[in-house]
């Protein structure tokens, strides 16, 4: 199953999935760092003043370097975790090690449920290996949003 997409071996499907993570989580958390340090000046601070950012960044504070490891397996926090934690300057020591995990879970995620996937699609795996990445990724999906709903109850009480 996990032989080859299009040519390419899975350990190579890895490693291209890992490099992009690891440098979009990077570029979002400079990002944050960038907007922070212009302060008022800059066009898009109010961005960082958002209800999602503001939940982000709470998230952020309260856990560390573990939520950013986890939000790579979230869906729609992800950028919003990575640019609180640079709008929050969290020092590269503790950044570096959590977005590293962060793609590499984001990585295997997609190697080993998107490959079933891609897979399934083009039918050459069996049906029964859809219906557990599908289930894989709907689980993750419900997770999230619980989490995020259950976050976001908690932010607005006292």
């Amino acid at each position: 199953m996990l032989e080859m997409v299009q040519g390419w071996p899975a350990w190579g499907v890895f490693a291209f999935l890992f490099f992009v993570a690891f440098l979009r989580g990077n570029g979002t958390y400079w990002i944050g760092r960038v907007i922070r340090a212009g302060g008022a000046r800059s066009r898009f601070a109010g961005m960082l003043e958002r209800p999602g950012m503001q939940r982000a960044e709470h998230w952020v504070r309260a856990v560390g370097p573990p939520v950013v490891a986890l939000g790579f397996l979230t869906v729609g926090v992800q950028s919003a975790i990575n640019l609180s934690a640079g709008a929050l300057r969290m020092p590269q020591r503790r950044w570096l090690p959590a977005v590293a995990a962060g793609a590499l879970l984001w990585s295997v995620l997609y190697t080993t449920v998107g490959l079933a996937f891609v897979g399934a699609l083009l039918g050459r795996i069996e049906w029964w290996w859809a219906a557990l990445a599908a289930s894989a990724v709907g689980t993750v999906v419900v997770l999230s949003a619980r989490l995020r709903r259950r976050n976001s109850v908690e932010l607005v009480e006292p």
